[in-house]
């Protein structure tokens, strides 16, 4: 499909025509897969989320907003990826609160060692939690995060779909970076892992 009917989606989706994502997802559909590759890899092996679950878990949760404005293509994907971060983020909570015993139900061991290491679960909730702190104090660094990261848009992409200068982001970038790895370093120290 071409670039062209991806913008007249978007604008469709910005005037508040929520049928619009139903159409819109499917023209970005591989290159919203390259994204979640790219935040799995992350992740420790055997994560029970694949690329296509995290896309479709992401989508189930942007179709449920009551309203998407994304701004043009670069700010749909960063709102996606944001998606599918939040998706990450609940997955590696639903994960600690069943190492700790949430539910008591049996689960077969091959199950349980496909599941995310204590350390990944930590280790993403402490990011999560250090770039909410971030976007507190300084939101455009923490938005810079999200689109680099979780987004996977290059630091040009970036400085289009947040309307500042390339200097800028890569400013925000360094500042964030450095302030976000004091944070989670304090936060892992805390919680031993």
């Amino acid at each position: 499909m071409t670039s062209g009917s991806i913008t007249q989606w978007l604008t469709r989706l910005r005037a508040g025509d929520q049928e619009a994502l139903d159409h819109l997802f499917p023209l970005i559909y591989d290159e919203l897969k390259v994204v979640a590759r790219s935040m799995l890899r992350r992740e420790a092996t055997g994560h029970t989320l694949g690329p296509t679950a995290l896309v479709h878990e992401a989508y189930f949760r942007l179709a449920d907003r009551e309203k998407i404005e994304p701004e043009n293509r670069h700010h749909l994907f960063a709102i996606a990826a944001q998606a599918m971060r939040r998706v990450l983020i609940d997955h590696a909570r639903a994960r600690k609160r069943f190492k700790r015993g949430a539910g008591h139900v049996a689960v077969p061991l091959d199950e349980v060692e496909a599941m995310m290491t204590e350390e990944a679960a930590d280790e993403l909730i402490a990011i999560d939690e250090a770039l909410e702190r971030l976007a507190r104090i300084k939101p455009r660094p923490a938005q810079v995060v999200e689109r680099r990261f979780f987004g996977g848009l290059s630091l040009e992409e970036t400085a289009t779909s947040l309307g500042v200068s390339l200097k800028t982001v890569q400013r925000d970038w360094l500042l964030a970076r450095a302030w976000l790895r004091k944070e989670i370093d304090v936060e892992l120290a805390e919680t031993g892992s």
